[in-house]
């Protein structure tokens, strides 16, 4: 942003600055506590005191250790730790019962003398799951902070620390805070559907997201409740749409009743974002923000508002909406709080995005207002605890923690326990000493056991391997390479390729990871792509691609050169792309336009890649992310499909689908799949006609800046297809320069794959018929075709004379030579030799 630009922003500081400190609210409960220390702590303007020391903890059992570090930490709250070998508490005795802030911070001090990386913890209170089987390992930061408003409804609150997996637990401060009772409510209203939502008190919230729209990073000494806002920038779906706006703090007019700095401090009020220019046609666009989120959660949504731009009363009316749904229409706030810079905020509770792990939330100018405009003061999200009592996961506290019971019942679980132990070791002795006799006779007779691709490397593998092979690099390469599964590149090999990753490589960046340009030693270009050894799913996807990609060689699809799994590396080596990703070609670069004929032939080429991956081998596979993104284009611009880290087998011959958790991007999903769960070859082929509609359209298939009805490209792009008016909505680079029966021919097929339901829809063979078919027509001049009789939809199964339909091209695939491109593509030469050259007929 320019200086001039942060001008504004720089004087209202200094005015904020100038009042001096906020008068802070004075909690009843108030525990600041530092675990592990030996003296007091100072953060953000607060003392916190050491646990050892604090008068009113009460109680602390279990095992526990002080660990501290001399090493750089994030701050000094995380500069010790109390660390528990089995299950331990704090109890805090509560003076005012209602809702209290639970702040927790975490960060694994790595000279602790423990490996809290690597520790496995749930943390619970009396009636709530607060984390389940939480590990560093699998998070991608290096410290925790977690806040919890959980309503205590006893006099006293406790909170326990479970190790898992004979691992340990830690915790390295501790906040319990009261808060007003009035500041987070009991009902708010429900989205979709509209209607109220009840009961809030008696669940627990975890704030997620707090957002200062337009402003600075708000911290928990200018706050009155020790809140932190962050800066909304990066959550913007769209920078270039908003602007940011400021007044002085001072300005803002708190009402009498109802709405206080314990609401949220007068610096919220005094930013904001507004419209912007988001270089976009109609000027009736949304501001969109777009966030992670849990799916299987539903979250509480706090919307803070106050004009700080009108100059009079009734002027900004405008629209809200959560995801699609809308929350607030024609809102005009000066007619309810009756004078200009005053605060008001709405409330709703809400599900992620159609089941998505993305919820939006988003303003847009009225259309029947006489300013175009819309604001937004600050955003909260907190997710609400589930059926089980649990903001983490599916299971309730007495499942992690069962409750205690008599003594008398405990003395006869010990005795129980004692004489089921004993037992079990003398069974465990006897099958020992079976197994180690066995396998004395057998392991003359065996090499190295073979290990199914060893993940993570040899020191952080993540499969099940014995310890021999997890620190010997000899025993892995020899089961990596007798798998088949491509080179085994070095570690030390990528570096030097990729100029240790130099960022100046860097061709993009997706969620498996980031890939970089390389050169190997004898001068093969590759594209690198380097996954995140802390993703699950990226260990999924890892393990998907390579054994997908093995497997496979076609033309048309992305070639694999080989893999590295070095040193906790997931590193995947493909032949590189020169032209990249199809979508750069289409919109948001400055590459040269693309002729309507080389778009076509990109299309075809795509579609045989799918094509084959249905057909060619001898159970089908789906690639289920089919996407703009994942067609990428060689030097001569020849389409190969990419990106198979979520391919799936597809049915076999007695299925008609195959049952799977839904997967994939949105915009692109199958509505059906999503629906029910069921996957085929059908859903590829729905992704694959959004990506039509965005070759013709060039736009993305969601625009949440777009008004409504133009969000989402297939429904938009639909209305226009069924009025025969495809050519209204196409690239303007485009227009005067298609032949209008190719043009027709291609929305037909977009139309037939866009299908409600998969059965509806063509097979992958048809859709790659008719595309060739849309190619005849755009190469054949208009006096030689009539497009009226030969427009005819080839779908599903009219069959045009003399050419032979698609389908029995088929049988002349051999599906066993699943290597072999070479006789797919002279079996679709035989099938089109008329069609390819336009002067066959």
């Amino acid at each position: 942003m320019k200086l001039v630009q942060w001008l504004p922003l720089v004087l209202v500081v200094v005015l904020f600055m100038g009042q001096g400190s906020i008068a802070l609210f004075t909690p009843v409960d108030n525990y600041l506590i530092t675990c592990g220390s030996s003296g007091n702590v100072t953060f953000q303007g607060r003392t916190f005191v050491p646990d050892s020391d604090h008068s009113s903890l009460v109680q602390r059992n279990g095992n526990s250790l002080v660990a501290s570090s001399n090493s750089v930490v994030p701050s000094p709250i995380y500069q010790s730790a109390r660390v528990f070998t089995g299950i331990g508490s704090f109890k805090f005795e509560i003076k005012q019962e209602g809702r209290h802030w639970i702040r927790l911070y975490f960060f694994p001090l790595p000279e602790s003398g423990q490996n809290l990386a690597s520790a496995t913890m749930s943390v619970v209170n009396d009636d709530f799951v607060l984390l389940n089987n939480f590990t560093f390992k699998n998070y991608n930061a290096s410290y925790m902070f977690k806040e919890y408003a959980i309503n205590v409804t006893s006099d006293v609150l406790t909170l326990t620390f479970i190790p898992s997996n004979n691992s340990v637990a830690f915790v390295n401060a501790i906040e319990v805070v009261s808060i007003p009772d009035w500041v987070l409510p009991d009902q708010a209203l429900a989205v979709n559907p509209s209607s109220p939502f009840s009961g809030l008190s008696g669940l627990a919230l975890e704030t997620v997201y707090r957002l200062n729209m337009g402003g600075p990073l708000i911290t928990s000494q200018n706050d009155t409740l020790g809140r932190t806002w962050e800066d909304d920038e990066k959550y913007l779906h769209v920078n270039s749409s908003a602007v940011k706006v400021s007044v002085s703090p001072s300005s803002i007019k708190y009402p009498p009743t109802g709405l206080t700095p314990e609401t949220a401090p007068n610096w919220v009020y005094a930013t904001a974002e507004t419209m912007g220019d988001p270089n976009v046609a109609n000027g009736n666009f949304n501001v969109t923000w777009v966030f992670q989120v849990d799916p299987n959660f539903m979250y509480f949504v706090r919307v803070h508002f106050c004009d700080i731009v009108s100059k009079a009363l009734n002027t900004l009316v405008f629209n809200l909406y959560i995801n699609d749904d809308s929350a607030l229409g024609g809102f005009d706030m000066s007619s309810i709080t009756n004078d200009l810079a005053v605060p008001i905020f709405k409330d709703y509770v809400s599900n992620s995005s159609d089941g998505s792990d993305s919820l939006t939330v988003s303003v847009g100018p009225d259309s029947m207002a006489d300013v175009t405009n819309a604001i937004m003061n600050g955003l909260e999200i907190m997710k609400i605890s589930n059926e089980f009592g649990s903001l983490d996961g599916l299971l309730s506290v007495d499942k992690i923690l069962p409750t205690s019971t008599s003594n008398t019942s405990k003395i006869g679980v010990i005795v129980g326990s004692v004489g089921g132990a004993v037992a079990a070791v003398v069974l465990i002795g006897i099958c020992y000493c079976c197994l180690a006799s066995r396998k004395s006779k057998t392991t003359t007779n065996q090499g190295h056991p073979w290990l199914p691709l060893p993940l993570y490397g040899n020191s952080q593998t993540m499969t099940k391997m014995s310890t021999t092979s997890q620190k010997s690099a000899t025993a892995s390469c020899i089961s990596l390479a007798s798998s088949n599964l491509g080179r085994l590149f070095m570690f030390q090999e990528i570096l030097d390729a990729t100029n240790k990753f130099d960022e100046s490589l860097l061709l993009g960046v997706g969620g498996f990871g980031r890939v970089y340009k390389g050169t190997l030693e004898d001068g093969t270009k590759v594209a690198v792509k380097r996954g995140n050894p802390r993703s699950e799913q990226g260990l999924a996807e890892f393990r998907t691609e390579i054994e997908m990609l093995s497997k496979l060689r076609h033309r048309h699809l992305v070639s694999l050169i080989g893999y590295c799994d070095e040193r906790s590396e997931m590193i995947l080596v493909y032949e590189y792309m020169a032209n990249g990703p199809l979508r750069s070609h289409l919109y948001g670069t400055d590459l040269p336009s693309l002729s309507w004929k080389q778009r076509l032939e990109i299309c075809i080429g795509a579609a045989r890649g799918l094509h084959y991956l249905h057909t060619g081998a001898a159970q089908s596979i789906i690639h289920r992310d089919v996407k703009t993104t994942n067609i990428l284009l060689d030097e001569n611009f020849v389409a190969k499909v990419a990106d198979f880290g979520l391919s799936k087998t597809g049915p076999s011959l007695d299925q008609t689908h195959v049952s799977t958790a839904v997967k994939g991007s949105f915009g692109y999903l199958d509505p059906e799949y999503f629906r029910r769960q069921q996957l085929t070859e059908k859903s590829d082929v729905y992704s694959f006609g959004v990506v039509l509609m965005e070759v013709l359209c060039t736009r993305p298939a969601l625009n949440p800046v777009l008004p409504r009805e133009q969000v989402n490209i297939a429904e938009w792009a639909m209305t226009w297809q069924k009025k025969g008016m495809l050519d209204q909505i196409m690239d303007s680079n485009l227009v005067g320069k298609v032949n209008m029966a190719s043009l027709k021919k291609f929305g037909e097929t977009a139309e037939k794959c866009l299908a409600e339901h998969g059965v509806d829809r063509p097979s992958m063979g048809d859709v790659l018929w008719n595309l060739e078919y849309a190619l005849q027509l755009e190469e054949t001049s208009s006096a030689l075709m009539e497009p009226e009789d030969n427009s005819t939809n080839h779908i599903p199964g009219i069959q045009l004379t003399p050419i032979e339909p698609f389908d029995n091209s088929v049988s002349m695939i051999d599906r066993n030579s699943v290597t072999d491109d070479d006789a797919e593509d002279a079996a679709t030469s035989a099938v089109f030799s008329q069609l390819v050259n336009p002067r066959g007929r």
